[in-house]
């Protein structure tokens, strides 16, 4: 008897996550695996923020909070998209939920009927098109390039439109290549998207303060696109915070409802401890994660110096987040220690065995062509397994 879904069923397991259990069993085994394939800061949630979450314990914060959020937190996250985005919402306008990937996946049942499709240019967070797909949607890939940085051009988004278009889901700074649209380039792709007003945008930002060239640009700060863009930000990553599950949106007020009611007979409200910690963390000025941001730019040297003596290692130097995402089609159909890579996900799964290093295939993206290798480790591991990866390929 068939007891599971066509839903379920067609759902792909989570490659990031899939990619850490595997590298949790050849521990267990005895195997010494460097991790850099989870996109999760090594540092501690700063002191401050911790402080907060034991004020509110101390002050008795146990009860169901209100679905969309407190209005404290709502106030916050209302005052820091003015401050570091220049956006004015109001608090109809803010949702706040388990994460921000609760976050798209309500954006995504409330938006998407059977068919819609949803514009993902690639590589993609990992969870978008089986989100998409969920939502009954069809995920429309559009390759990047890294001789463009991997970002989408104003051509391809035009190209990649049809009558049956809904959305356009992106990131900036990206998961999983690093790379950040500057204003020029939004409002470039802003102009082709002026032409279909239908077109909802997703722009996921939730990397916005690990940027080191500056100048984090949302697409709803265009007056034009203002009421058809969902800002999706959450503390996870900046304030080294993902075990904390804390995601929200700014939206137009008819999306934030919607997302609000369907929040409410899925998960109702998020963590009440989680939520007064955001808020110590959201109104604490930029300058507090300053250490974290400035560690990170210094790891991506290291790995870009290191990943130069690579063979078969093409890397462009990502202008955010923690992770570089090489181009390894050199080493498609050669072989090392008997075993043959077709494709990226074989140099993975070697990289794994052979370097006893976790890095994360580009297929889970949409791009067959790279791998993922996050910095979010100290410099010991990362120098480390970049010599590992060299001696396993060489």
């Amino acid at each position: 008897m068939q007891y599971l879904s066509d839903r379920i069923n067609r759902l792909e397991t989570s490659a990031t996550l899939a990619m850490a259990a595997k590298a949790r069993e050849l521990r267990a085994e005895g195997k010494k695996i460097i991790g850099l394939s989870l996109g999760e800061p090594d540092f501690n949630t700063p002191d401050f923020i911790k402080e907060a979450a034991i004020q509110a314990i101390q002050d008795n914060y146990n009860s169901y909070t209100p679905v969309d959020g407190y209005d404290e937190l709502k106030q916050a996250i209302i005052t820091k998209f003015k401050r570091d985005n220049n956006l004015s919402y109001d608090k109809s306008q803010i949702v706040v939920s388990t994460g921000a990937k609760q976050s798209l996946a309500n954006v995504a049942m409330v938006c998407i009927n059977p068919g819609d499709e949803v514009i993902l240019p690639a590589p993609y967070w990992v969870s978008y098109s089986d989100i998409v797909s969920i939502a009954e949607g069809v995920p429309v890939v559009v390759q990047t390039h890294i001789e463009n940085d991997f970002k989408m051009t104003p051509e391809q988004l035009e190209a990649a439109i049809t009558p049956k278009t809904k959305m356009l889901w992106y990131s900036s700074p990206c998961n999983p290549s690093g790379s950040l649209y500057s204003k020029e380039e939004l409002r470039a792709l802003a102009d082709v998207l002026k032409k279909h007003p239908n077109i909802v945008v997703v722009s996921d930002e939730i990397y916005e303060h690990i940027n080191f060239v500056g100048g984090h640009v949302s697409m709803a700060q265009f007056e034009d696109m203002y009421e058809r863009t969902v800002t999706v930000n959450g503390v996870s990553k900046a304030f080294a915070m993902t075990g904390w599950r804390i995601g929200y949106i700014g939206a137009p007020t008819a999306i934030a409802r919607a997302c609000n009611k369907i929040q409410g007979q899925f998960t109702s409200g998020a963590n009440c401890i989680a939520q007064r910690a955001t808020i110590a963390a959201l109104e604490a000025p930029v300058s507090k994660i300053a250490y974290m941001v400035d560690k990170f730019k210094e790891r991506r040297t290291l790995i870009l110096d290191l990943l130069k003596e690579v063979p078969g290692f093409q890397c462009n130097s990502p202008e955010g987040a923690f992770y570089v995402f090489p181009n390894v089609t050199d080493l498609f159909g050669k072989s090392f220690r008997g075993k043959q890579i077709n494709n990226a996900t074989d140099l993975s799964m070697y990289l794994l065995e052979e370097a006893q290093v976790a890095t994360v295939t580009g297929e889970a993206f949409g791009n067959p062509n790279c791998i993922r290798i996050s910095y979010a480790a100290s410099e010991e591991d990362i120098t480390q397994a970049i010599q590992q990866i060299k001696a396993a390929l060489s």
